[in-house]
């Protein structure tokens, strides 16, 4: 079953209406599969324009997102009342080094990753998915932020097919 808007956080609207379907653990599956096809195809160093993030950048926040949304799915699962904070992206890029790490290296991060929070949904009881938590300052479930999660996958899956491609 697919989240209402009052399940995910509201900058995460347009991650959850680009995952297509219901099915999360075959939608992760498809996406690491493509993904990781696409990634083989581009240079780490590459950057479509100045001041954006190079791929390596966008592997290694893809990766950082996905951990922090994987923690925030634990916690509201496990009926974690403390309110969870929000983060820079910005702020965490700037303090990364990324671009001083090996493309190879990033993305056998980002499977590592992806793998903890497939296990993760898989484990999941039932009864969890509607459980309501706190993340920056707005009600979440589980459903919305495993959704947000594989909608902000995709997301930058779509950037990079669309804008590091090189031809």
């Amino acid at each position: 079953m697919r989240p209402d808007e009052t399940e995910y956080v509201h900058w995460a609207k347009p991650y959850v209406e680009g995952v297509e379907g219901s099915d999360l653990l075959g939608i992760l599956s498809n996406h690491t599969k493509d993904y990781l096809a696409l990634i083989s195809r581009l240079d780490g160093s590459y950057s479509y324009a100045p001041g954006k993030w190079t791929v390596k950048e966008v592997v290694g926040h893809v990766t950082d997102t996905e951990r922090i949304l994987a923690y925030r799915l634990l916690c509201v699962a496990r009926n974690e009342q403390t309110p969870l904070p929000g983060f820079d992206q910005d702020e965490y890029l700037a303090f990364s080094g990324f671009n001083d790490r090996s493309l190879a290296d990033l993305v056998a991060e980002f499977e590592a990753v992806r793998e903890a929070s497939v296990l993760l949904i898989r484990s999941l009881p039932a009864d969890c998915w509607s459980r309501r938590g706190t993340v920056s300052g707005c009600s979440v479930t589980p459903r919305g932020i495993a959704f947000t999660l594989a909608g902000h996958g995709c997301h930058h899956y779509r950037i990079l097919r669309d804008k590091y491609l090189q031809v």
